[in-house]
């Protein structure tokens, strides 16, 4: 007779503290198999890279010390998830597979709903806990809010003393951040994962960086140094939402006495950014298409220019002739992170003034992203490129933000060297030099640094035009309203569309 197991399957949720399934799993006499599962198809997607990978392995490094000190072990396998359960059934009796729920891609979607199919075939339960905020099966976006509220007010789940664990030839040989199952593409700078990485910055930020958090969350020199950072170690679970908000109450709990206003202001700031991550991952949750159609099916009839090639490699290599553009392109190639005001221009920039298609530069900025989340990526690339229907139209001025964000040029001098000999005359425009300038500043346009690619303002006339004809097709409105009612905020009591209003803002 096979002995009877359960299969404890970490995804993106590489932690023991406040993980349901695995003290499920624990509640009984069952022995348990925890795996996490490196599925090659998954790394074949154009969405992912080695990048996530080394962060990933980080991680799991942090988890296998977790458990081993829960009198257990991590099995890794580098196999597709039916292929592996169907070798692991040959040998034992599975009862169940537990997990977290996941809000993916297609991918992980379509891989779900074939383990969802195989265990129903071979009468094995397929148990997936709720994580956090997000709400499987929604039928009504009106009950999400509270919802989440709820279970985010839940207590903590702690971890279980020990784990009955299955007598099994455990495998723990993970590849290294260079082979080539994760891809060819050179990674340069990693953030570093894993649990205990976690608590160490988040400790940091609260204690210290988040007395600057409003005043450098979108200043690009500053950012990475007085934001969370917490948004990788989210996205894979190594600290839990709930465990987030419970930390910043009892941190501010424990030092009210001790605390401005400004720090307390700028904490509360950064807890509502939290939040508004699982509004984001629910409208992916709602509907998964977003990852390939626009929200508003209207945008889907767009059309782009014919050198489309062009622009997409010269914003790739960080070679578009907008300076600004260029280094926040080369220091996200080169570190893995931008922050907010950054990424929503690169998209701005990618989709009006290049006119790219938002998928493709969706998987070029996803592989880039250490902290890609398809939940928050694809609303956000949507949102920026303007094919909600519910969102106002932002177009970024490159120009404009170069200044006002980087007003001495530093950032730039920093990531686009060519230009390090250019004053604040020209650093943010060097078109503008003529040639006697262009000599002096050992910087020869189309040769040390290239000339733009587009004119801004000729670009944004253009998209403008296009997106206005978009507007005067059939049915935009009412479709508009249908896309709030499956995806809008419901923090204000009314759509924010309006045929009269204007809805292209230039910044």
């Amino acid at each position: 007779m096979k002995t009877e197991i359960q299969i404890l399957w970490f995804k993106k949720d590489l932690r023991v503290i406040d993980h349901m399934p695995l003290v499920r799993a624990c509640e009984n006499k069952i022995s348990v198999l925890p795996i996490y599962l490196i599925e090659p198809s998954f790394w074949r997607q154009p969405f992912s890279s080695k990048r996530h990978w080394s962060f990933i392995r980080d991680c799991l490094i942090d988890l296998q010390i977790d458990l081993i000190n829960l009198r257990s072990n991590l099995h890794v396998e580098i196999d597709e998830a039916l292929n592996f359960f169907d070798k692991i059934k040959n040998k034992f009796k599975i009862c169940s597979i537990l997990s977290h729920e996941e809000t993916g891609n297609n991918w992980v979607l379509s891989r779900n709903t074939q383990v969802q199919n195989w265990c129903k075939t071979n009468n094995i339960n397929f148990i997936e806990y709720p994580n956090n905020g997000v709400v499987r099966n929604l039928d009504n976006r009106d009950k999400w809010s509270q919802i989440k509220k709820n279970r985010l007010n839940l207590p903590i789940v702690d971890k279980p003393n020990e784990i009955n664990t299955l007598d099994y030839n455990f495998k723990f040989d993970l590849p290294s951040t260079n082979d080539f199952l994760f891809g060819t593409d050179e990674i340069f700078k990693v953030q570093k994962g894993g649990r205990k990485e976690a608590l160490k910055i988040f400790d940091l930020f609260l204690k210290t960086n988040s007395a600057n958090y409003l005043k450098y969350i979108s200043g690009p020199n500053n950012s990475d140094k007085h934001c969370s950072r917490l948004s990788t170690h989210l996205t894979y679970g190594t600290i839990s939402v709930r465990e987030v908000f419970k930390k910043v109450n009892f941190f501010l709990n424990q030092n009210s006495s001790n605390l401005d206003k400004n720090k307390i202001k700028n904490i509360r700031a950064f807890t509502s950014r939290i939040s508004w991550r699982c509004h984001f991952i629910q409208k992916l949750e709602d509907q998964p298409s977003i990852e390939f159609k626009s929200m508003h099916p209207n945008f889907d009839a767009l059309t782009r220019h014919q050198n489309i090639n062009d622009h997409f490699r010269s914003l790739e290599k960080g070679l578009t002739g907008y300076p600004f553009i260029d280094a926040c392109m080369r220091s996200l190639t080169n570190i893995g992170w931008l922050n907010f005001r950054m990424r929503a221009m690169l998209v701005s920039f990618a989709s009006y003034d290049l006119w790219l298609d938002w998928k493709n530069t969706g998987n070029l900025l996803a592989k880039l992203f250490t902290d890609y989340e398809p939940g928050i990526h694809y609303s956000q690339l949507q949102m920026q490129s303007g094919v909600t229907g519910i969102n106002t139209f932002r177009i970024y001025n490159p120009v404009k933000q170069s200044i006002e964000h980087d007003n001495n040029g530093a950032f730039i001098k920093k990531w686009v060297p060519e230009l390090k000999n250019l004053d604040s005359s020209f650093i943010h425009e060097p078109w503008k030099m003529d040639p006697i300038t262009q000599k002096n500043n050992n910087c020869i346009l189309g040769k040390d640094y290239p000339n733009r690619i587009v004119i801004h303002e000729e670009a944004i006339k253009f998209a403008r035009n296009e997106i206005k004809k978009i507007l005067k097709t059939d049915n935009y409105y009412e479709t508009s309203k249908k896309v709030f009612l499956k995806h809008g905020s419901r923090k204000r009591n009314t759509t924010r569309v309006n045929k009269k209003s204007k809805q292209l803002s230039l910044f």
